[in-house]
């Protein structure tokens, strides 16, 4: 069988693709914590590789509802494309041979793509690295863990925040062809409470960029009531949920600076990668 034509992952082909087209298992995704099954979807003539995740395959947590990751993965994916940065895949809610659940579009991940992460000896990160923290590398030794100072994930440290990300980790990172970058894996996203735990602590209590207020500005009016963002999340999330994202916007513009851990939650995901 030749392999399924890859679809551009902004058109708008992409999204009627995932949310009409006849969806075909072909394997599961064994790392996976829930259910996550790799897929082809056809439509029209067109087919492309996907992930579907069922509602039923996911595993009750004690902080989140349950029967709620999907549709939080696809909250996320809103959020995104209203920043205009496009870090996540496309996402859909729909219909599958298990049931409801999320669908999106696979992304092929560039092998030659440059390094995000590291450990390092020594104190201090090199140039063009930020500081994560000290992580153990057996037999009593310790490294520092850094990630690229790069500007896609700036965007993405950012998006996180606003998504309040519980598990951003080194493995949901994807660096695809053509320069771009995606997050994966947004389904314990929006909770009311801080929970966000990442990885990308590197520019923690720096000024947000230009670039980053001009985004969260856009997003603030996008999240008012009846806005296009607002109703677009409106059955994704709780209204309880909007609300603190709407909240949560508002506190990086008013601080202008990057979040900073809060203490009362693991700031960095177990594991990391």
């Amino acid at each position: 069988m030749s392999a399924p034509e890859r679809i551009p992952p902004r058109s708008m082909t992409s999204a009627r693709l995932l949310g009409e087209g006849e969806l075909t298992v072909r394997g599961r995704i064994r790392e996976a914590s829930n259910a996550a099954l790799y897929c082809t979807v056809s439509y029209d003539g067109q087919e492309a590789a996907c992930v579907y995740k069922p509602v039923a395959g996911e595993r009750p947590l004690w902080d989140f509802p349950d029967g709620t990751l999907a549709a939080r993965e696809v909250a996320a994916y809103e959020v995104s494309e209203a920043t205009g940065w496009q870090l996540v895949p496309p996402t859909v809610l729909r219909d599958g041979p298990y049931g409801e659940g999320m669908c999106q579009l696979w992304i092929d991940v560039e092998p030659e793509g440059a390094e995000l992460l590291a450990l390092v000896d020594g104190d201090e990160p090199e140039p063009g690295w930020k500081a994560i923290g000290f992580a153990e590398v057996g037999e009593g030794r310790t490294a520092l863990l850094v990630h690229a100072d790069d500007p896609r994930l700036r965007r993405l440290a950012v998006l996180d925040a606003v998504i309040n990300n519980a598990d951003r980790k080194g493995g949901h990172l994807l660096p695809a062809p053509g320069g771009r970058l995606y997050g994966i894996d947004h389904g314990v996203t929006f909770n009311v409470e801080n929970k966000l735990r990442t990885l990308l602590w590197g520019w923690a209590g720096e000024p947000l960029t230009e670039e980053a207020v001009e985004v969260l500005t856009r997003l603030r009016a996008e999240l008012k009531e009846g806005a296009t963002l607002a109703e677009r999340l409106t059955g994704l999330i709780t209204p309880a949920e909007l609300d603190a994202t709407r909240a949560r916007v508002e506190a990086l513009l008013t601080s202008g600076r990057h979040p900073e851990p809060g203490g009362e939650w693991p700031a960095i995901p177990w594991p990391p990668v």
